[in-house]
C-alpha cells in the first residue's frame, strides 16, 4: 500500500490499485493500453473516478498544493497511453462523472456562426455511440470516429477522425466552446471569441494538459439538409466485407490511391479501406450478418475450402459514402458508376464477398453505419502506427503493392512469415483525406492546431501481438520495416515524418519529437505559451507526451 499513503488527504470517491498495475493489465477492456505505457511505467499511484465538478476541483487543487501531477482519461481508451502517469501521479476517469440528463441537450438557438446548424451541449462523458444515438433521435449528425465507446474528451482534442471527412471535416472543427475546470480549480468557458489563443491551443495541442476539460459545445448538422427524398436526392453508402485476398485489398486501396491523386474529387466522397485479423468478431462490425449467419458460413467454407465450425477469417471491410450538400445535387451516373465499381468485386471474385449492403438513409441514420460496436479491437498489447502523407502520386509511385505485401506478411501463413502470422493480429484503416473541396482540408485555417490539414491519406497500422517476448519482438520489427517503407526520401507514401496524436513510437518526448506533431516551431511555440499560461505549476504535466510549457 505504499504508494497510495501520498493521497491520503484526497476525500472522495475513488478506485485504488495498491499493486499499480492490475487495472493496466492488456486484458482488461477498461484500462487496455498500448506496450508504450508499460515500457514507460505509466501506471498512476492513484485512480480517481469523481462524482461532479467539486470533486475534480478537489482533486485539482490537492494535486497542485502537494506537487502532483494529474492525467485525465475520459473513459473511453487511449491507446498511446498518454492519458496516464506515474506512480507518483492522479489519474482522474471522468467516464462516468457527466451522465445526467442536462450533460447532453440540444441547447436553444443561440448566435452559432451559421444560425441553420444548432447546437449540442455534450459532456466528455459520452461514447460515440451515446452521442450519435441522441444526435440520431433529434435527426442531427456530427463527422465523427468509428470506435463506439471512445468518449468525447480526447477525441475531440486529438481531431475526431472518422469516415465524414472529406465531407464535413474533423469533429473538432465543430466545436463552438469547451467547459473547463482550470490549475487553479476555477471553472473557464473558452471560445475563439474570448479567448482565441486557448481555444487554438485544445483544439490540436496537449490533450488534458490545459485542464480538466468537462462539456463541449458542438455545431451539429441537420438530416433535411442533406436529405431529399422527395426528390430522390439521398445520401448514400455501401459496405462490404470479403474474406481477406491481397487481390480484393490491392484493387479496393487503388481506389483510394486515384481518389488521393485527383484533386477534384468533390467533397460528397468519403472512402475508407480496412483490414483485420481472423477472429475479430465481425458481429461487431455489422450486426446485420446475423440475419443472414448459415449462408455466410457457407460462403467462407466454400472460399476457403473447409466445411463444419469455421471462425471468423481475415477480412477486407470497405465504407464508401457519397452525401448531397444541396437539392441540386444529383446522384448523377458518374457517382453511381463509382459504387458500381465496389458491386463488381462480387462478380469478379465470387464467394470472397461475406456481406454487402447498399444504404439510402438520412444522415443521422448512415453515420451509425460506420461505428465499430467493441472497445478495443483485439484484447491483447499491440504496437501503432499512423502515417500521413501529401502525396498526390501514389499510384504511379506503387505505394499500394508495399503497403499490401507488408499486409500480407501478417494475414497470408508463407514460410517466410509464419512467426508474424501465428503471433501478431492486424487492424488496419486507409482512409483519403485528400483534395482541394474537401473539408478536412478547407477547414486547415478555422482557428483550431489540428496538424497536416493538406494530408491526402491518413494510413493507421495497428498490430496487435500475443503477450511475451516473441511477440512484442515480432510486432515491432515489422513496424520498423513500416516506418522505413511509409516515411523518407526513397518512400512511395510519404517523404515527411507526420504523426497524430494517438499513436505509439518509442520516443514520447515531445519535445524530441514535435516536429512529427507540428508543421513549424512556430505553431509548436504557439501551443507552449498558452500550456504556461494554463498549467504555470505542472499540475497537468503527467508525462513527457505533451506540448512543453512555455513562458508567455
Amino acid at each position: 500500500m505504499e504508494r497510495i499513503q501520498d493521497f491520503a488527504g484526497l476525500q472522495f470517491p475513488f478506485t485504488i490499485d495498491p499493486i499499480g498495475r492490475k487495472a493496466y493489465d492488456a486484458n482488461n477492456v477498461e484500462y487496455a493500453t498500448s506496450t508504450h505505457q508499460i515500457d514507460h511505467d505509466m501506471f498512476p499511484g492513484l485512480i480517481a473516478f469523481p462524482r461532479n465538478d467539486g470533486d475534480i476541483q478537489q482533486a485539482v487543487k490537492y494535486a497542485k498544493q502537494n506537487g502532483f501531477p494529474v492525467s485525465v482519461m475520459s473513459g473511453g481508451h487511449q491507446y498511446s497511453g498518454a492519458c496516464s502517469t506515474h506512480g507518483k501521479g492522479i489519474q482522474l476517469n471522468l467516464k462516468m462523472t457527466y451522465k445526467s440528463p442536462q450533460d447532453l441537450v440540444v441547447l436553444p438557438a443561440l448566435p452559432a456562426p451559421d444560425d441553420k446548424r444548432p447546437l449540442v451541449y455534450a459532456s466528455v462523458s459520452q461514447s460515440l455511440g451515446e452521442f450519435n444515438a441522441f444526435l440520431k433521435s433529434h435527426q442531427l449528425f456530427v463527422p465523427h470516429g468509428q470506435c463506439t465507446d471512445v468518449r468525447l474528451g480526447g477525441h475531440a482534442q486529438t481531431g475526431g477522425y472518422g469516415q465524414l471527412g472529406r465531407s464535413f471535416g474533423l469533429f473538432g472543427d465543430h466545436i463552438w466552446a469547451i467547459r473547463l475546470i482550470n490549475h487553479d480549480g476555477e471553472i473557464q468557458e473558452v471560445t475563439k471569441a474570448n479567448n482565441p489563443e486557448l481555444f487554438f491551443a485544445i483544439t490540436g495541442g496537449s490533450p488534458g494538459n490545459f485542464g480538466v476539460i468537462t462539456h463541449y459545445t458542438i455545431e451539429v448538422h441537420r438530416d433535411v439538409d442533406h436529405d431529399f427524398p422527395k426528390t430522390g436526392v439521398r445520401p448514400r453508402g455501401y459496405k462490404a466485407i470479403w474474406l481477406y485476398n491481397e487481390k480484393v485489398l490491392k484493387l479496393l486501396l487503388s481506389e483510394i490511391a486515384a481518389m488521393a491523386d485527383d484533386s477534384e474529387v468533390a467533397r460528397n466522397f468519403d472512402l475508407c479501406v480496412s483490414v483485420l485479423s481472423s477472429s475479430f468478431p465481425m458481429f461487431k462490425l455489422m450486426p446485420e450478418l446475423k440475419d443472414n449467419l448459415d449462408e455466410i458460413l457457407k460462403n467462407i467454407a466454400d472460399a476457403l475450402g473447409v466445411n463444419g465450425d469455421t471462425k471468423w477469417p481475415a477480412s477486407v471491410v470497405l465504407y464508401a459514402q457519397w452525401v448531397p450538400m444541396n437539392a441540386e445535387d444529383k446522384f448523377s451516373d458518374k457517382v453511381d458508376a463509382w459504387f458500381q465499381r465496389f458491386r463488381d468485386l462480387n462478380k469478379f471474385l465470387p464467394y470472397w464477398c461475406i456481406h454487402a449492403a447498399e444504404l439510402e438513409e438520412p444522415m443521422s441514420e448512415m453515420t451509425g453505419e460506420w461505428l465499430f460496436a467493441r472497445p478495443r479491437e483485439f484484447d491483447h498489447p499491440y504496437d501503432k502506427r499512423t502515417y500521413l502523407t501529401n502525396s498526390t502520386t501514389l499510384a504511379q509511385d506503387k505505394w499500394v503493392d508495399k503497403v499490401a505485401d507488408q499486409i500480407n506478411q501478417v494475414l497470408f501463413p508463407s514460410i517466410t512469415h509464419f512467426d508474424l502470422w501465428e503471433n501478431c493480429y492486424l487492424s488496419v484503416q486507409i482512409q483519403c483525406y485528400g483534395g482541394k473541396y474537401s473539408q478536412y482540408y478547407a477547414n486547415r485555417n478555422n482557428g483550431t492546431a489540428y496538424s497536416w490539414r493538406d494530408s491526402t491519406v491518413v494510413q493507421i497500422l495497428d498490430c496487435f501481438y500475443k503477450e511475451g517476448v516473441k511477440g512484442k519482438a515480432l510486432a515491432g520489427k515489422w513496424q520498423a520495416a513500416n516506418d522505413k517503407l511509409m516515411v523518407g526520401e526513397n518512400s512511395s507514401y510519404s517523404k515527411q515524418d507526420r504523426r497524430v496524436l494517438w499513436a505509439s513510437y518509442g520516443d514520447w518526448d515531445m519535445d524530441n519529437t514535435w516536429p512529427f506533431y507540428f508543421e513549424s516551431r512556430d505553431k509548436y511555440e504557439r501551443i507552449g505559451r498558452q500550456r504556461g499560461l494554463a498549467d504555470p505549476n505542472g499540475t497537468f504535466t503527467p508525462n513527457p507526451f505533451c506540448v512543453k510549457a512555455a513562458k508567455s
